[in-house]
């Protein structure tokens, strides 16, 4: 049976992509794109991997992440951020709030695809991916 994913995500174009990417690659892939009902999604899928976009409408994919590690049913599901912003800030207080792995947009898809293998097969080699600029 395929691994499950959650991707929280509110850009349509963006959530199709992806969804694509990693369908393609064998993933069971589920789309949300409302931050405010996130949680409420999450404990429905019950899902093997978290992609959540950091900016989301009516709440942040960082308070999310927050709520998710002060849950015992989620505080071990692993958690790739993705953004926009590339700040160095925003990359540690993803990782200080418990994300396993945070990625930059734009992002090659091979990254994509080997960040998510790596958090469902024990955890990312690095938890910070670096960002891609290969415009994949």
């Amino acid at each position: 049976m395929a691994k499950r994913i959650l991707l929280v995500e509110d850009e349509a174009n963006i959530l199709e992509a992806i969804g694509f990417i990693l369908s393609r690659d064998g993933w069971d892939v589920r789309g949300h794109g409302k931050g405010e009902t996130a949680l409420d999604e999450i404990a429905r899928v019950n899902p093997d991997v978290l992609v959540l976009d950091v900016m989301l409408p009516g709440r942040s994919g960082l308070e999310i992440l927050r709520d998710l590690r002060a849950r015992a049913g989620t505080r071990d599901l692993p958690v790739l951020l993705l953004t926009a912003k590339g700040q160095a800030r925003d990359r540690e207080q993803a990782m200080a709030l418990g994300a396993n792995a945070f990625l930059t947009k734009p992002f090659s898809n091979d990254e994509l695809v080997a960040t998510v293998r790596g958090l469902v097969n024990g955890g990312a080699s690095h938890p910070v991916a670096q960002p891609a600029r290969d415009g994949g």
